[in-house]
């Protein structure tokens, strides 16, 4: 048969290096979705179970590989399903192209079934949105939309009414007035700012006795320079949730997470440092970074919009993490090895001291921070982990020790539910030979981690490995809320809100077609994880954890300290709160566990 538009669109893609379409079906996109199918051997089509899921998957696959992730979707509702897990990837600064259908072009403006203005609908979302009206547009609207979602880090959308896809493919535009010949290709470029900016920002950084760094997502793969770095300022590391990953937690002078989900070391870090290298990081919480004027600031950041957001800094480097941190080396004078280091491998020892014992303090069933301390011990080498947002995440941020070559992202800017499933899937189809790890909470399961298992019970056989894990932290509460509520808002728990139906997740897993493990003893914890982690058939760690355990913040203010003491008047679980926070704070002065 003749190529027709969409056989042209899948062309082109691939054409750009495109090997995965992350979607759903519709009948708004059925010539894309044939044309798919005759593609089968150069795109591979990932069907999920909600377009949502479709663009959470392919914001993931940019974050894990660096590459455009693409979604496909039908209109009208298919369309709008996408817009939450667009939102995570435009928070984050992934690059993803979302390609979507719409009626016919004769139908448009009529009040047609299914007809949304999708150009209004995705403009705040896109930097790159434009629906097709010709079959000669299909080439330069492809090779724009990739070149800007790659170089500006942005969502880039394409619109496809229905009866252009089935019409012949026009590959070769006319050489004539009101064409475009567009093609295909971009080089990331190599972004380093000016000597003299460098020597300004060395300049601060050799002054300063007390450095702290910061980094995050941009310095993902800055790994080693950082270290370097590091190494010749002798200072501490703290970490944004997003860079986790990208210096490992076995160094002493590694503090761990930052923020209120963060550590005690990350916050003394801050509070004590004369000097603030913050490296590829927007983290949004000021009140987390020294006080304004307390320290010298140096950013470094590939986008400028974010230079000096959170900090006023003295000198802003605008280039890539890696590269500038090359080029700021040779102008760092080593400092001598002393009392700052020293000070804070104390504050770290410390801290890894006292998340052990919290662990191991007594909960009802399981106390949920054993459940990753015990993870930690056992993680493999090359795992990669996708985190959801809720109560889990405070765990995962602050007991969860990484090692270097481990991958490791969640929905940072965005902070939504639901995204860890489709996170992890999206990592396993990118790294299909690596073991992946899901890490959610109970209400994120509820709201569609469930359905993704059956993603997985789909595809997982043809994986080069099988080991898949999810782990389900099981508290029968929507927990992260539930304590926001206690803590900022001075409110009991709400149980018409926060309660959530009893449900066994290791059995979904089984009848879903995959390995179902049920713990409600922490001692069968470590056992638990080896079965987990050593499985040849994807698997469903559900433990049933303690709700009622508090994530204490690194530092408690009084604030904080009297909206949670106001909380207790009316809590309907007020024993078993009152215990466990005792229990936590104990921890801090107890020689042992309790």
């Amino acid at each position: 048969m003749a190529k027709t538009v969409a056989d042209f669109v899948w062309e082109r893609l691939g054409q750009w290096g495109v090997k995965r379409v992350y979607g759903y079906p519709g009948d708004g996109i059925n010539g894309l979705i044939g044309a798919l199918d005759r593609a089968r051997d150069n795109i591979h089509f990932v069907q999920a179970r909600h377009e949502e899921m479709a663009a959470f998957m392919a914001g993931a696959h940019s974050k894990y590989t660096g590459e455009v992730g693409v979604c496909l979707a039908t209109s009208g509702p298919g369309a709008i399903h996408l817009l939450n897990g667009l939102y995570d990837a435009k928070a984050d600064h992934m690059p993803v192209l979302a390609i979507v259908g719409q009626q016919a072009r004769a139908a448009l403006g009529g009040h047609y079934q299914q007809e949304v203005d999708l150009s209004a609908l995705f403009r705040d979302v896109c930097g790159f949105v434009q629906q097709a009206s010709v079959p000669e547009q299909i080439r330069h609207l492809i090779d724009r939309a990739m070149r800007i979602a790659m170089g500006r880090r942005e969502i880039a959308c394409i619109i496809l009414p229905n009866d252009i896809q089935d019409l012949p493919a026009v590959e070769t535009p006319p050489h004539a007035h009101g064409t475009i010949h567009s093609g295909v290709g971009y080089a990331e470029p190599r972004l380093v700012p000016e000597d003299a900016t460098l020597r300004q920002a060395a300049e601060v950084l050799n002054a300063g006795q007390k450095v702290a760094m910061l980094v995050g997502a941009g310095a993902l793969g800055a790994t080693e320079e950082v270290l370097s770095v590091a190494g010749v300022l002798e200072a501490g590391i703290a970490k944004a949730l997003l860079g986790k990953a990208a210096v490992p937690d076995d160094l002493p002078w590694v503090t761990g997470s930052i923020g209120l989900l963060g550590t005690e070391p990350s916050w003394k870090l801050m509070q004590e440092c004369d000097t603030l290298l913050m490296v590829g990081s927007g983290f949004p919480y000021s009140e987390f970074l020294p006080k304004e004027g307390a320290a010298r600031g140096v950013q470094i950041d590939r986008n400028p919009a974010m230079l000096s957001l959170r900090y006023p800094m003295e000198v802003n480097l605008t280039g890539d993490a890696a590269a500038t941190l090359r080029a700021l080396l040779p102008l760092l004078q080593p400092k001598e090895k002393g009392r700052w280091r020293e000070r804070i491998a104390g504050w770290t020892g410390d801290w890894w001291r006292l998340t052990e014992k919290r662990a191991m303090a007594s909960a009802e069933p399981v106390n949920p921070q054993r459940v990753f301390t015990e993870l930690s011990k056992r993680l493999p080498d090359d795992v990669i982990i996708g985190a959801d947002s809720g109560s889990s995440t405070n765990w995962y941020a602050r007991d969860l020790k990484l090692r270097r070559g481990m991958m490791a992202t969640l929905s940072g800017g965005l902070a939504s539910m639901g995204s860890g499933m489709p996170y992890a899937i999206a990592a396993k189809f990118a790294y299909p030979d690596r073991p992946v790890l899901a890490i959610c909470g109970d209400g994120a399961m509820q709201m569609n981690g469930m359905n993704e298992l059956l993603t997985v019970s789909r595809y997982w056989r043809d994986w080069a490995s099988p080991r898949f894990a999810v782990l389900v932290l099981n508290n029968r509460d929507l927990n992260q809320v539930t304590w926001e509520q206690r803590v900022m808002n001075g409110d009991p728990k709400f149980l018409g809100s926060q309660s959530l139906p009893e449900f066994s997740y290791a059995r979904m897993a089984e009848l879903a077609g995959l390995r179902g493990i049920a713990v409600d003893d922490p001692e069968l914890l470590g056992a638990a994880w080896d079965e987990a982690l050593a499985s040849d058939i994807p698997v469903v760690l559900d433990v049933r954890t303690d709700p009622n355990v508090p994530p204490l913040p690194p530092h408690i203010t009084l604030k904080q300290a009297q909206a949670f003491l106001s909380s207790m008047f009316g809590e309907p679980e007020l024993g078993s709160v009152l215990g466990n926070t005792a229990r936590q704070v104990a921890s801090r002065i107890l020689p042992g566990g309790s």
